[in-house]
């Protein structure tokens, strides 16, 4: 199969070999000159789509209207738009109508100075007509043009300028910056889809903690995760969190991953979130206690993440670890029958690097960490849950029991006895059932 990048450079010279000028736009080029891999190659070119189709005739032409054609082959999508002005944006996602134009033209309405690059795909040259290689130099994140008209005109550029100074570790311009927390209201106009993908990508970017702080900061938040800002000020026991406020530590916990899944960086962001709601202070012991947090932030997490449109599998995964969470307390006093159903659970993995990090945010205590480390390489040769010994049919034609809870009761306390070791075979689980049931 071939790649995106080879799909990209043969429509160019068939658009090429028809006298249309063309050109790799967008982000491919910014990722080539920041030395990264690019993940997806865009056409820009002097065709119109009807000029376009005609070249490729098992085109898509969903993106007609906005002059845009996707072009598919050896397995790849690549899209390929003509050089265009937008016109207004009343709906804050797409451009009413779109005006055919020149390259000069069209990197003028694009969103970020990194964003509006050119290249030759087959000389390699650079067109930069908005002042982008010196952001790229400068490491800044620069809206093209006035920064105000470009989030009116999309809302979602507000999230986007985020995500991108958070993938690329840039600071955003000043004036850009400013326009952010003046138009952050303007987030309310975008679908919840929209916000939560853009999101998704910011959570688990390499700079997700400094991300956090600036959707705070700026007041993005406000319009989609209000619960954050009630972590801010939140005050917690010092002696076991000397980091701060929740905010703090939510923040910190998010910062000490490495390369997280979107489920593992859901489950830190919001592992503390029921924490304000049950704060209470505790006179005899002259402390803030958080009763029942863990079950309070799982049911906020469902409602958040189900606000935002996330995938059933995500709110159950991620509600089930943070209900979960303060469970690691308690594992060396677990029985082994406890502890291995505890670790049994799928999530698992990703709640122990969530209770690496919650550690290491705040006390620093790893004794359960480690603790659960050697037992994970202990019980590695063998599984946590084995084969039942026995079946209900089986207990059901031993013993003659009928249907029912007994039964279930019954391959419970067997399978407890087999996790601990005491029972290997079908013949000693009968003899226990015997003795330990009367039966």
């Amino acid at each position: 199969m071939k790649s995106q990048q080879e799909l990209a450079i043969e429509s160019a010279h068939t658009l090429r070999r028809a006298g249309y000028l063309v050109y790799f736009a967008g982000g491919a080029v910014r990722d080539q000159l920041l030395g990264k891999e690019p993940k997806d190659y865009d056409l820009a070119t002097s065709a119109t789509p009807e000029q376009i189709k005609a070249l490729f005739p098992h085109s898509d032409a969903v993106g007609e209207h906005f002059g845009v054609i996707i072009v598919k082959g050896h397995g790849q999508i690549i899209e390929i738009a003509t050089f265009r002005t937008d016109g207004s944006y009343k709906d804050g996602r797409r451009p009413e109508h779109v005006e055919f134009s020149t390259p000069q033209e069209d990197a003028q309405r694009r969103d970020f100075t990194i964003n509006g690059l050119f290249q030759d795909p087959f000389s390699g040259e650079i067109h930069d007509f908005v002042g982008a290689q010196a952001d790229l130099k400068e490491q800044v994140i620069r809206a093209i043009g006035e920064p105000e008209e470009r989030f009116q005109e999309d809302a979602l550029r507000l999230l986007r300028a985020i995500r991108f100074a958070v993938v690329t570790e840039f600071e955003i311009e000043t004036t850009t910056l400013s326009a952010i927390q003046s138009c952050s209201h303007l987030l309310s106009k975008i679908s919840p889809e929209r916000i939560r993908d853009e999101f998704s990508k910011i959570i688990t970017a390499p700079d997700r903690a400094r991300g956090l702080d600036l959707l705070t900061t700026t007041g993005l938040a406000r319009e989609f995760l209000p619960e954050l800002y009630d972590l801010q000020g939140c005050k917690q026991p010092p002696q076991w969190h000397p980091e701060g406020d929740v905010y703090v530590h939510t923040q910190i916990a998010l910062s000490l991953l490495d390369s997280p899944s979107l489920h593992l960086a859901l489950s830190v962001l919001l592992h503390d979130i029921g924490k304000p709601a049950t704060q209470s202070w505790d006179p005899e012991c002259e402390r803030f206690r958080f009763n029942g947090h863990d079950k309070v932030g799982a049911e906020m997490a469902e409602r958040i993440l189900r606000r935002l449109r996330y995938s059933n599998q995500t709110i159950t995964d991620v509600s089930w670890m943070v209900s979960r969470h303060m469970k690691f307390m308690h594992v060396q006093e677990m029985r082994t029958s406890k502890l291995k159903r505890f670790m049994a659970a799928e999530t698992f993995a990703m709640e122990l690097e969530l209770h690496r990090v919650d550690c290491e945010s705040s006390n620093g205590f790893r004794d359960n960490y480690d603790f659960l480390l050697r037992r994970r390489e202990e019980y590695a040769n063998e599984p946590l849950i084995p084969t039942p010994l026995i079946s209900g049919k089986d207990l059901m034609a031993k013993f003659n029991l009928p249907s029912g809870p007994k039964i279930g009761e019954i391959l419970r306390a067997v399978q407890n006895e087999q996790l601990e070791g005491r029972l290997v075979d079908k013949s000693g689980a009968f003899d226990f059932i015997q003795e330990r049931f009367s039966l």
